[in-house]
């Protein structure tokens, strides 16, 4: 199993604790469980059951009582533990733990006298094993619904991360065999080139086998060619859609699109965390520039136009010769004109 983190473990509690699978024979064979290995276990003996259903707050078993199982439930105070044992699809080694129950209700089982039908509660949080592989189950089931028409566009990177065997995809048009070469892929569909008319392949029967590789599992998915476009510069090559049939696509696929897009849009989410922090950082940081202008620097620029700087404007102006206070300086009603620094800066402004 892929090693996932505290977090996701408990994103997985919190969503999907009071959700119910049934044990298929799909189920159990994607989860890797191993029904022989399945035990109730009360007051130090074990009685072998089937899970009938699962949640992460309880679960249904099928068990034998002809050999006192009840007598020892009601004996414990209707305590017990229920083993689960799962194979790691990695080492293909057992995985196996004990979750303490408590039995809520017995029934006979499809009318039989000698097997009944358990309601077992959890009494605490089941160990993260059990999160862990069912909750990645139940996580691929519900975004292939949400997100099922988002497509991955194939490329060396994405098939690499998808593990995805090239060499091995092959297509099936109404039973027979075409080579062709996958582009994108989704939950419900993929397009793919194939050699062929578009009229003779529309609406037809196909399927598409794809191989994945550690662990090594192969997936033949059914559906129909629901649209054909030419490639351009071939003509005896066509872009044809394929869409699956939902309700047989297989879980393992689903779970395998599910773990990269997972992982995808966990880097993005990191990456525009990561954007925003730094945007922000920069926003924040202060500015080491002085926007005020110093009087050197009002000198400086003043020398360079040929100006003189301009005067405080809180400072009196100098007394003309001949003038009384607070009379204007004589100007023998004629307008004054600008000297030649004056010339200089109105035609400056002018342009």
């Amino acid at each position: 199993m892929a090693v996932i983190t505290s977090q996701k473990i408990a994103t997985y509690y919190e969503r999907y604790k009071a959700i119910e699978v049934t044990y298929t024979k799909d189920i159990i064979h994607v989860t890797g469980m191993v029904p022989q290995q399945i035990h109730l276990k009360c007051a130090g003996d074990f009685w072998p059951c089937v899970v009938y259903s699962s949640s992460f707050e309880g679960a249904k078993v099928v068990a034998n009582i002809k050999s006192g199982l009840l007598n020892k439930l009601q004996a414990a105070n209707n305590s017990a533990s229920l083993r689960f044992c799962f194979t790691n699809p990695e080492t293909n080694q057992p995985v196996t733990f004990f979750v303490a129950v408590r039995v809520s209700a017995s029934s006979p089982y499809k009318d039989s006298k000698d097997m009944a039908l358990f309601a077992l509660q959890f009494t605490q949080r089941p160990p993260d094993d059990l999160i862990q592989i069912m909750g990645r189950l139940l996580d691929a089931n519900v975004n292939s619904v949400k997100r099922k028409n988002e497509r991955i566009a194939l490329t060396n990177e994405t098939i690499r991360r998808l593990k995805i065997l090239p060499k091995d995809i092959s297509a099936y048009v109404q039973g027979v065999p075409r080579p062709c070469i996958l582009r994108e892929i989704s939950f419900v569909g993929a397009k793919l080139v194939i050699m062929g008319v578009a009229k003779f392949l529309i609406e037809k029967e196909s399927a598409l086998r794809i191989d994945f590789e550690d662990p090594r599992e192969s997936f033949l998915i059914k559906g129909k060619l629901s649209a054909a476009d030419p490639v351009e510069g071939r003509q005896d090559l066509l872009a044809v859609d394929i869409a699956f049939t939902e309700q047989i696509i297989p879980l393992g696929y689903k779970i395998r699109l599910n773990d990269y897009l997972s992982q995808v849009w966990a880097d993005s989410r990191s990456a525009d965390k990561q954007n925003t922090q730094g945007a922000v950082k920069k926003i924040q940081k202060p500015s080491n520039q002085n926007t005020a202008e110093t009087p050197q620097a009002v000198k400086k620029d003043a020398a360079e136009t040929g100006a003189k700087p301009a005067a405080n404007p809180t400072t009196e102006t100098a007394a003309t010769p001949g003038a009384k206070p607070g009379e204007e300086a004589p100007g023998n009603g004629k307008e004054e004109k600008p000297g030649p620094v004056e010339k200089t800066l109105g035609g400056a402004a002018r342009k």
